[in-house]
């Protein structure tokens, strides 16, 4: 059975791969490909934070029969690869292409005399003021040095480094000193860190024409080295394990805990060095010495050929000055639903509604929240919160809301990875407003996306929901393609709050209407789905599952989807990223298709759909198909019933499946190629989906 799986970490990376792809693509603008450069670097750092680190620490084999030890191997050999072709299209073909557009990258050695007085003023002005040399000896150990900061490792010596150093001591019986040690005199080492308070890419005066800080500093480091002969330098990254350790049981304070946590976090073990040498290389006594300091291992050092750090290049890549560079920006349209001046609350009760984001606008959602906020005949909003932005609309509304009496009860996932100190931050805030704020369950993660109002009309209590793929996040809503839910649905309120229930309290019930609930019911309910068109195929009848994922890794539904394909089941899956089933295998998987598509939206919501024709059910979740999602999160999965919102869905999937442009389609290896486009037209399902909501948009306002 280990042949029959792709392993977790193997099939990430083959993820960034396609993300690098969108870099190396010509065809897509300049400054599009620096960006997916940045962002495949940016995609590395993370595994090497938060996915390597299990593996060091593990003792046990992957589903694939892999030991930890052979998946260190493995992932060494394979990124170090991709690392190899990310510098060679950074140099080879992206800096070409900038300076053709009159973009130009200098050394110092390339400066003119009037730039280099330029450079030399804002070392002296600025960064001489900045930068601190770190010496290394006997009173001065090798300094902890912060995650994901560039660093410069400096050998030096002076004149009477060349002199023999004397150890002596004395002899009581001769009366006299004796020589106990004599040795050469060696190298003196320093490290200092390159500043982040000051740009990396450093604007040069003139047009566009630019150089990188350690350049500037490189070129003037005997200055911070008076005395001394600067021999060798290199410039070194380090990038430290992230992951928390936090006993929920056992701290009185989880704020408090976590927020401990997340200052010890930059101090995790080193997983991964990368190293440029900027000046003759390291001699093996420097190298020495940088390894016992930082616990290297050859598998933990990445010895590049550009500059380091290529995530630095993200902001050069968004500069307004380059927009003609990059993709013609399209602009969320406002939900042809909710364009009209009536409430929301009358609309939502008239009808179900979907929105789809970032093709519609996620004005909607904070709209409803405000709405609600401001309603008087609104008692109560209830609202889970997992990654919020920076200055969230949303959170000011239920601030608003506390503050004018309602009951305003938020589920804030302090746990969210990288959000974490933002969310603490939110935390207190909205607790000094009066809002009811609930960190969530003991050991388990709310990543379920949930905001229920309670409104009080003329014919009694009526319950409005929200809810969604994705986060409650203005700003990643217009990066990510999500889908939203509105609905006023008895049934749906019921769940909604005895979900609430749950969550605040200990209320415990495995009654649910319509929602599907992890840990408790969720992947039990997904294999009997599964189960169900395997039955169905069995019997003779059209049997398919389309589903639509961030990740599939979960063993087990792995294994239910191959059985489904062995008796015939028509599967299609589209799987963003991790996908650990092998599509396509004779005799196990001929009936399964695997497509990924990478575009300039992440590709974010769960669409799952079971049967065909009028046995076809429709589902959204929160939930990839994933351990962590169905064991150790509580997420939700809710049904989509009207037959034209199904169809809406089912259309969209569709449209997903036949890109021929962005879509790439795994083999029976694991890698993945683009689908032939001989004989058909373009299609890319990212634009054709904004043309169709545009002309939604123009429908709905012409017919208001």
């Amino acid at each position: 059975m280990e042949s029959i799986f792709i392993n977790r970490e193997q099939s990430w990376l083959e993820f960034n791969e396609r993300v690098l792809e969108e870099a190396q693509d010509t065809t897509n603008p300049l400054m599009e490909r620096l960006k997916f450069l940045a962002i495949s670097a940016s995609n590395l750092d993370e595994f090497f934070m938060v996915r390597v680190p299990p593996i060091w620490h593990g003792e046990r084999p992957d589903a694939t029969g892999l030991s930890p030890a052979a998946q260190i191997t493995t992932i060494t050999a394979q990124v170090k690869a991709m690392v190899a072709k990310q510098y060679n299209c950074f140099t080879r073909s992206i800096l070409p292409a900038m300076e053709k557009e009159g973009i130009t990258l200098l050394t110092y050695q390339q400066l003119d005399d009037k730039l280099r007085a330029y450079v030399d003023a804002y070392f002296h002005e600025v960064l001489y003021q900045i930068l601190t040399p770190m010496a290394i000896d006997q009173s001065r150990p090798f300094p902890t040095l912060n995650n994901r900061t560039v660093n410069l490792f400096i050998e030096l010596v002076t004149d009477s480094d060349n002199l023999p150093v004397r150890t002596v001591e004395w002899d009581e019986e001769d009366g006299r000193w004796r020589i106990i040690e004599e040795r050469g005199g060696g190298p003196r080492y320093a490290v200092m860190q390159v500043p982040t308070v000051v740009p990396r890419v450093f604007a040069l005066p003139g047009f566009h024409r630019y150089i990188m800080l350690e350049e500037i500093i490189l070129a003037h480091i005997e200055r911070l080295f008076m005395g001394y002969e600067v021999k060798r330098t290199a410039l070194f990254r380090v990038t430290r394990s992230s992951d928390l350790t936090i006993d929920e049981e056992e701290t009185d304070d989880l704020l408090v805990e976590l927020a401990r946590s997340i200052r010890d976090r930059r101090w995790g073990d080193p997983m991964r060095v990368e190293i440029v040498n900027a000046k003759k290389g390291l001699s093996s006594a420097a190298k020495a010495l940088l390894n016992k300091a930082l616990g290297l291992t050859p598998e933990k050092i990445y010895e590049l050929s550009g500059p380091l750090d290529l995530t630095a290049w993200m902001n050069f890549a968004l500069d307004p000055e380059f927009g003609r560079l990059r993709h013609k920006p399209i602009l969320p349209k406002p939900a042809p639903d909710f364009i009209s001046e009536r409430s929301m609350f009358d609309v939502i009760r008239e009808r179900d509604v979907l929105v789809h984001h970032p093709y519609m606008s996620f004005d909607c959602v904070v709209r409803f929240v405000q709405e609600a906020a401001a309603d008087e005949r609104v008692l109560a909003i209830k609202q889970t919160l997992y990654r919020v932005s920076g200055q969230s609309p949303i959170i000011a509304a239920l601030i608003k809301a506390a503050e004018s009496g309602k009951q305003v009860t938020v589920l804030l996932e302090l746990k969210a990875r990288f959000d974490e100190e933002n969310n603490i931050n939110w935390a207190r805030l909205l607790e000094r407003s009066g809002v009811h704020v609930v960190y969530g369950l003991i050991g388990l993660k709310t990543h379920c996306k949930c905001c229920l109002v309670v409104r009080r009309e003329d014919d009694g209590i009526r319950r409005y929901m929200h809810l969604s793929t994705g986060n409650y996040n203005e700003s990643t809503a217009k990066l990510y393609t999500d889908t939203g839910f509105f609905t006023c649905r008895e049934t749906f309120g019921q769940d909604a709050s005895v979900l609430f229930n749950v969550l605040t309290g200990y209320s415990k019930t495995m009654e649910w209407q319509k929602f599907t609930v992890a840990p408790a019911t969720l992947r039990p309910e997904l294999l009997r789905l599964i189960e169900e068109e395997i039955a169905q195929a069995q019997a003779g009848n059209p049997a398919e599952i389309a589903a639509k994922m961030n990740a599939l890794s979960d063993i087990e539904m792995i294994q239910a989807l191959y059985r489904a394909s062995q008796a015939g089941v028509k599967i299609r899956l589209l799987v963003r990223g991790i996908c650990c089933l092998q599509s396509g295998v004779p005799g196990l998987s001929e009936n399964i298709t695997v497509s990924s598509v990478v575009d300039r939206y992440l590709e974010h919501n769960r669409l799952y759909i079971f049967g065909a024709a009028s046995r076809r059910r429709v589902f959204l979740s929160s939930a990839d198909w994933m351990p962590r999602n169905l064991d150790r999160r509580v997420e939700v999965l809710f049904p989509i019933e009207d037959p034209l919102l199904q169809n809406e869905l089912m259309a969209q999937l569709e449209l997903s499946l036949a890109d021929n442009v962005k879509r790439r389609v795994q083999q029976p290896d694991g890698t993945y190629k683009k689908p032939s486009r001989r004989g058909h037209g373009a299609v890319q399902s990212q634009l054709e989906h904004h043309r169709r909501t545009s002309e939604q948009h123009k429908a709905a306002t012409e017919g208001a």
